[in-house]
């Protein structure tokens, strides 16, 4: 070997050892992290070996943490046998400003810098959170073409979020990867610190136990511990679900759903609305998901909560003035969409016929929540966007965006009369779709050339939406082509899904996911599309593209430009005051 070899040889063992060693070694908060003066949150030193904790030495700011961190210490001594590590639980720090923590031993020094930021008063009474949940921008234009028609090139109408004053574009990214999950993404907007994939309420850190990372206190909790605010969660995913979850939540996996189905009970939210009563009844009971025996709809009644189980119910127990505090569940798992509750009665809808309405729960919630003087904080996920963007299901994605919509105009109507009220609606993350033309079964050939782009494109030919801003039939002669960007091996059928959600690929041998035989069974000349994404991801994922917000009311005028998405909640905060002293 010459010299040369050598020498590169060397470079590449000292480049390794080095980036193992930055691996192994870690702070938390991270750094550059910006923290709200006032809230809790973990410190967590992880060395990347074996240390004598008399031997270790952290400062703050130049000041040793046990003058400066009121919080006592833990010392893991050799935590899963990676090196030790040094914990302060529930942390606060009141003065904002630049912050260093430098933390020494004998063989390794660790440092971030943090900067924390007050609020000053507070600007607003009420915050309505709304999550079009991996809403892309394609998703927004097909729900305005087949809620309100367009003509010459011109809409109809529009969306209520279109017409927002104050827009912003939203970076979804998490600490570990580029490509973020509705977990990490919410959790940026209710903490305002980035975390990893499927986790919520926490940094990732080597704890083994999901519950033992260090963690950071949301805006739900924030709120509870700081004012007499009232706060709802309304979602018509399971209520376990990540975006619900990271209300409340504190888990290094988003599938502690029993955890999070407790913890939604412990945040003593006045309205939680939305699916997933599986994890809500003991599991004694038919179709429970619970590995214990605790009824929490049974403890819910017993702590004043108004308990509703179908439409009927909820709307009966809103409309009534004496109720401050409501629970409703209506569906074990995730409730159905808009397309097949109203129209094609598939998926679940036969089985659970007296699901409410997004629009519904969100006047419901605001009905209970507005009769606290204090005010109110309402986070309402509109999930199924999501749900059917995954499996490239794009009608079923683009009602429930009209439906997003419709609970919009209601907040909106809300804020006329309650000008103090700053409104949000924000995807969590986006998807891969957009629209290429139109679809005509009119033109001659095999399937892909019934597309038509640019002129060849026209119009689609959808009828003029009801009052709600849904269109009754969408197989009609002429259709968006709406394509999404990922995916896996799939039958192309060019026709809505009438039968239920599209179910793209199925398993076939070695576990890989191939095509789902039943559409081209279905539809003859059904175009086989390889799939561009590994062979064991069964449907589409979520994408990097920035997410675009809409805002409007006292405090929006924040929103412009660029923002991450850890500064969506620091507007939040920072407008309901809640740094001040």
């Amino acid at each position: 070997m010459n010299i040369s070899s050598l020498i590169k040889n060397a470079v590449c063992i000292l480049a390794t050892t080095f980036i193992s060693a930055a691996h192994a070694q870690a702070v938390y908060p991270i750094d550059k992290a910006e923290i709200l003066t006032g809230t809790n949150f973990d410190i967590k030193i992880e060395f990347s070996q074996v240390v004598n904790p008399n031997e270790v030495v952290i400062e703050l700011n130049g000041t040793p943490a046990n003058k400066a961190i009121l919080a006592k210490s833990e010392f893991i001594q050799n935590e899963n046998g990676k090196g030790s590590s040094v914990i302060y639980r529930d942390v606060q720090l009141t003065k904002a400003g630049k912050y260093e923590l430098v933390a020494r031993s004998p063989q390794e020094k660790l440092q971030v810098t943090w900067d924390l930021y007050a609020s000053g008063p507070r600007r607003v009474k009420n915050v309505i959170l709304f999550i079009g949940d991996g809403m892309t921008i394609a998703n927004r234009t097909a729900a305005r073409v087949l809620s309100k028609g367009i003509s010459e090139g011109k809409y109809q109408g529009r969306l209520a979020f279109d017409d927002m004053p104050n827009t912003a574009m939203i970076g979804t990214s998490g600490s570990d990867s580029l490509i973020t999950d509705s977990a990490n993404s919410m959790s940026a907007y209710t903490t305002g610190h980035k975390t990893a994939v499927n986790a919520m309420g926490v940094y990732v850190s080597r704890a083994s136990n999901n519950l033992s990372h260090p963690k950071v206190e949301t805006i739900a909790e924030l709120i509870k511990r700081k004012t007499k605010m009232s706060v709802g969660i309304v979602s018509d995913a399971e209520l376990q679900d990540a975006t619900p979850g990271a209300m409340v939540a504190h888990t290094r996996r988003r599938a502690d759903k029993q955890y999070i189905a407790d913890q939604l009970l412990a945040s003593k939210a006045e309205v939680i609305l939305g699916g997933g009563s599986a994890y809500f009844y003991p599991q004694s009971s038919k179709g429970s998901k619970r590995k214990d025996e605790n009824n929490l709809v049974e403890t819910f009644k017993a702590d004043g909560y108004q308990v509703a189980l179908t439409k009927q119910e909820l709307i009966v127990a809103a409309e009534n003035k004496n109720t401050k505090k409501l629970f409703g569940v209506f569906h074990p798992d995730n409730m159905d969409g808009s397309l097949d509750r109203f129209f094609l009665k598939k998926n679940t809808v036969p089985q659970y016929p007296n699901q409410p309405d997004l629009t519904e729960m969100t006047q419901s919630a605001i009905d209970v929540l507005s009769r606290n003087p204090n005010g109110f904080f309402l986070m309402v996920e509109a999930a199924l966007i999501d749900k059917f963007n995954h499996p490239l299901d794009w009608e079923r994605a683009a009602f429930d965006t009209i439906m997003l919509s419709n609970a919009v105009q209601i907040a909106k109507d809300f804020a006329k009369t309650h000008p103090d009220t700053l409104i949000i609606v924000t995807p969590d993350h986006t998807h891969s779709g957009s629209i290429s033309g139109v679809v005509n079964d009119d033109k001659t050939g095999p399937l892909r050339e019934k597309v038509g782009t640019y002129a060849d494109a026209g119009y689609p030919n959808y009828p003029k939406a009801d009052v709600q801003g849904y269109p009754n039939q969408i197989d009609v002669t002429k259709r968006l082509a709406f394509f999404y960007g990922n995916y896996p091996d799939h039958y192309e059928t060019l026709h809505p899904k009438l039968d239920g959600t599209f179910v793209p690929a199925v398993k076939g041998e070695g576990g890989k996911y191939i095509a789902n035989p039943k559409y081209v069974q279905l539809q003859e000349d059904a175009i086989h599309v390889g799939g561009n994404l590994p062979s064991h991801q069964e449907s589409g994922v979520h994408t990097a593209d920035d997410a675009v917000l809409n805002a409007i009311g006292p405090g929006s005028e924040k929103f412009k430009g660029f923002m991450d998405n850890t500064e969506v909640f620091k507007v939040m905060v920072q407008t309901l005051g809640l740094g001040s002293k």
